[in-house]
């Protein structure tokens, strides 16, 4: 009978520690592109960062593509 009641209360103690861990705001994240993903969606851009982005990533044109046969011959 003890081992159940020292059971359950160490499953207490275990859910009381993850739901202080999610009201706290701390996460576990399983990789770095999650944390920025994570912190991409909290963050705010500022309208002028946002609008200069725009301006700058909507004039430049990609590089022309090397055609396969130069890539495979090396020039």
């Amino acid at each position: 009978m003890k081992q159940r009641s020292k059971l359950s209360q160490e499953q207490q103690e275990q859910q009381a520690a993850a739901q202080e861990t999610r009201q706290s705001g701390a996460q576990e994240f399983a990789s770095a592109e999650e944390v920025l993903r994570f912190d991409a969606a909290q963050t705010v851009v500022p309208p002028q960062v946002a609008e200069r982005l725009k301006e700058s990533t909507g004039t430049a044109a990609p590089p022309p593509r090397r055609p396969w046969w130069k890539k495979w011959l090396g020039q």
